[in-house]
C-alpha cells in the first residue's frame, strides 16, 4: 500500500506541472489559442492536453470560446490572493517595526460590515497581546479598539451595533450601561486616542488611536501590563509620531 501511494505522487507532480505549462501558455497568447497548440508549446502529448484542458476549465481556470482556450476568472483570484497576502505582509511588517521600537504589542483593526476585525497583531514575549477572552466583536464597548471604532461611526451605525452587541459589564472596571458609553464616545475628539484601563482584561491598559483611511473606521492600537501603565502615554505619542509613514499600509490593509 505504501508503494502505491509512494508512485502516486510523482505523477500527481507531473499532472500539475503540466497543467501549469497549459496555463503559462494559454497566458501567452492574449486573445486565446486552440488545444493543439497549446499542447505543442507546452511540450505535452494531446490526449493529456485535452485531459487537463478540460479539468482546467471546469474549475474556471481557462475559459473555452470556438475551439480557443483563455485564462479563467480563477487565474485572477489566485493574482489577487498574492496581492493581499502581499499588503498583509506589508502590514505586519510594519506593526512589527513599532514594536520593537516601542516596546509594546501593536494591533489594526478596523470595522468592516457591522463587525469589529481585529486585521493583525505583533506582539512578542517580551510585550504580550492581550489574551481574546472574551469574543472581541462583541465586547467593543469594552475595550481601546471597540470603544475608538464605535466612536468614528456615526449614529445610526453606532444604535445599530449596539443593538446587536448590549453594552454589559466585562469586569468591574467596565462602563456600566449604553448611555455610559454613548456619553463617552461623543466625548472622545476626532483625533485623540482612546484609553482603557482593566475595561476588558484585567491588569492591562490599552489606548487605540483612529486612522483616517478613506470612508472605513479604523484603528491602531497598544496594550501594556497595569504596572507599566507610565509608558502607555509616551508610547502612544511615539506611535502617532510615526502614523504618517504606515498610512499607506494600512489604507491597503482595509481592504485585505
Amino acid at each position: 500500500m505504501a508503494g502505491a501511494t509512494n508512485a502516486a505522487v510523482p505523477t500527481l507532480i507531473g499532472s500539475v506541472q503540466r497543467a501549469l505549462r497549459l496555463l503559462e501558455a494559454a497566458g501567452a497568447h492574449e486573445g486565446g489559442a486552440p488545444a493543439k497548440q497549446l499542447a505543442r508549446e507546452a511540450g505535452i502529448p494531446l490526449p493529456t492536453a485535452y485531459h487537463l484542458l478540460r479539468t482546467l476549465t471546469h474549475e474556471d481556470y481557462l475559459r473555452r470560446d470556438k475551439g480557443v482556450f483563455t485564462l479563467g476568472d480563477a487565474v485572477g483570484r489566485l493574482a489577487g490572493s498574492e496581492r493581499v497576502q502581499n499588503r498583509r505582509s506589508t502590514l505586519e511588517d510594519s506593526l512589527t517595526h513599532w514594536r520593537d521600537a516601542i516596546g509594546v504589542a501593536v494591533y489594526f483593526a478596523v470595522y468592516r460590515e457591522g463587525e469589529i476585525e481585529l486585521v493583525a497583531v505583533a506582539d512578542s514575549p517580551y510585550a504580550p497581546a492581550v489574551h481574546e477572552w472574551a469574543d472581541f466583536r462583541e465586547t467593543g464597548h469594552a475595550h481601546a479598539i471597540g470603544q475608538c471604532l464605535l466612536s468614528q461611526l456615526d449614529d445610526d451605525a453606532r444604535r445599530d451595533h449596539l443593538d446587536r452587541h448590549p453594552v454589559q459589564p466585562v469586569t468591574r472596571y467596565s462602563v456600566r450601561d449604553r448611555a455610559a458609553l454613548m456619553e463617552r464616545l461623543e466625548a472622545v475628539g476626532r483625533r485623540e486616542p482612546v484609553v482603557e484601563r482593566q475595561e476588558y482584561a484585567l491588569g492591562t491598559v490599552c489606548a487605540a488611536i483612529p486612522i483616517t483611511a478613506g470612508d472605513v473606521a479604523a484603528t491602531m492600537a497598544i496594550s501594556l501590563p497595569l504596572q507599566q501603565e507610565a509608558r502607555l502615554r509616551p508610547a502612544v505619542e511615539q506611535l502617532q509620531a510615526g502614523i504618517g509613514s504606515l498610512l499607506a499600509s494600512l489604507a491597503f490593509s482595509i481592504s485585505i
